[in-house]
């Protein structure tokens, strides 16, 4: 082998090292005016993020910062919560407003599904967990969970509704139930309620709930938000508070102590949270420049929008 050869390899390899030790980006912008609320992560790295006022979907790169549009909406069509399901390549998306969720292909970007949970504008469906039996949504607006069951083969059943009783039944100020969890074993589902700031461990077979009860501090009213299950630590997004919450949980899931309270300067109003690896990604609502509508005029023209990623701690 030549010497130029050599070097150019050696050359290589290193540009390969220094690539891979390259530190991920603290923050990852969208597009402008994008009003963004939930967001997902995938396999290798990858992240979706939707937005409340179109419905489109953006998908980038938590290594590299890089992305685009994804998913293009059809008009009429919002994205609030959303999860991947990996095994299937499919993105739920929950519809906020519409009443309606979507599924999506993770490789294309074709609409899989438009599902009917309720009726447009009576409802918001806020946030999405996938489960071996199926896909469960939150209703800020009602006192139930909607369950779409995934079959054998990952086929999509017809969607019911859970009544839900206990003190998860109980509806105070908007916003009421939001982000949403389960353990592996989907046996039962972890609810937020944002007015009161609470959270409840509920059958999602029958809809019974019970309070999670916290010590080491309290979740702050009106500001928890989206919820991420790692274990048994729990992440709680407080989104006006700009704060990150985590939650050390029993190990049956039926009381938690609050470990710690994460603040960032780059928070800017974070609503929803995935995992990849050992870190978290957030994304920026900025709802305090406006909700957007029907609950207000939302951001300014021009605002910009961005993905935050943060180490576990």
């Amino acid at each position: 082998m030549s010497i130029v050869r050599k070097l150019a390899l050696i050359v290589s390899a290193v540009a390969l090292t220094v690539a891979a030790a390259a530190p991920f980006p603290a923050s990852i912008p969208l597009p402008n005016d994008f009003q963004p609320e939930g967001i997902a992560t995938g396999p290798k790295h990858t992240f979706y993020v939707g937005s409340l006022t179109t419905g489109d979907i953006y998908r980038g790169s938590l290594r590299t910062g890089k992305g685009g549009l994804f998913v293009d909406a059809p008009p009429g069509r919002s994205a609030a919560g959303m999860k991947v399901e990996a095994s299937a390549q499919r993105l739920w998306v929950s519809g906020g407003f519409t009443g309606h969720a979507y599924v999506y292909s993770t490789r294309n970007g074709s609409t899989i599904a438009d599902l009917v949970l309720s009726s447009p504008g009576d409802s918001l469906i806020n946030d999405v967990m996938i489960t071996k039996s199926g896909a469960f949504f939150t209703d800020s607006f009602h006192a139930v969970i909607y369950q779409v069951p995934i079959g054998p083969g990952g086929r999509i059943g017809k969607p019911r509704t859970i009544p839900l009783s206990g003190p998860a039944a109980v509806l105070g100020d908007f916003p009421n139930l939001n982000g949403i969890a389960a353990p592996s074993n989907g046996r039962v589902l972890i609810l937020g309620q944002s007015s009161r700031a609470e959270l409840y461990l509920v059958d999602p077979c029958s809809g019974a709930s019970r309070t999670i009860p916290l010590t080491g501090g309290a979740l702050t009213p009106g500001t928890p938000d989206g919820i991420f299950l790692d274990g048994r630590t729990l992440w709680v997004v407080q989104n006006f508070a700009n704060q990150l919450v985590k939650i050390q949980l029993s190990p049956n899931l039926s009381k938690g102590r609050i470990v710690a309270t994460v603040t960032n300067t780059l928070f800017r109003v974070p609503t929803a949270l995935g995992e990849d690896g050992h870190r978290l990604a957030l994304v920026n609502a900025r709802f305090d420049l406006g909700f957007p509508p029907p609950l207000g005029p939302g951001a300014p023209p021009g605002t910009d929008f961005n993905v935050v990623q943060i180490d576990k701690h």
